[in-house]
């Protein structure tokens, strides 16, 4: 494990579950947490249902589905500290930032996959996306009166090619402004 990002309890233990549709989610069959670099542990607990859905499914296919990489224990306590309505999500986000790297993933791959959960809050900041119309703030240049997968994976794009314009290693908080700076929240 990397030094200075925190650390897992372990390999998590996990249950599929089968139901309609796509069958997605796992529930935890025992405690799973993440300790970040500040002390601060993320609780799964046991029983806990998990689906792998924080970063959109527009970019699946560009970062990486569910359950796949070395983000796969981040994962699961960023799952769950997303639906904790005592957690903001970009506590949750960024914690997932640290997770990542005390997974396995390289600097450049956390942050890819950091702007795809962060991307992931921003369109949930919209009611009912992507099926219905919306939109932004008038201050917003772009016009996004409707959203799609290809809007969804462009702003991922441009977040994309700033992070690889700028000289390595960039700090976390150089990462997030870049991040935010692309993203308007409501």
């Amino acid at each position: 494990m990397p030094e200075g990002f925190g650390e897992f309890s372990g390999n998590p233990k996990t249950e599929w579950l089968v139901e309609s549709g796509d069958d997605r989610k796992m529930k935890l069959l025992e405690d799973f947490w993440y300790e970040d670099p500040d002390g601060n542990r993320w609780i799964a607990v046991r029983d806990a249902v998990i689906d792998g859905a924080s970063i959109p499914s527009a970019l699946w296919a560009i970062v990486g589905s569910p359950y796949t990489g070395d983000y796969r224990r981040a994962s699961i306590v960023h799952d769950i500290a997303c639906n904790d309505q005592t957690i903001s999500r970009k506590a949750a986000d960024v914690m997932f930032y640290y997770a990542c790297l005390a997974g396995g993933c390289s600097r450049s791959q956390a942050q890819l996959l950091y702007a795809g959960v962060r991307i992931g809050a921003w369109t949930a900041a919209f009611s009912n996306w992507p099926y219905e119309s919306f939109s932004f703030l008038d201050e917003v240049e772009e016009d996004y009166s409707s959203i799609s997968s290809s809007d969804v994976q462009k702003k991922f794009y441009e977040i994309a090619a700033e992070l690889e314009s700028q000289e390595e290693p960039l700090s976390f908080e150089s990462v997030d402004g870049i991040v935010e700076k692309h993203l308007t929240f409501r």
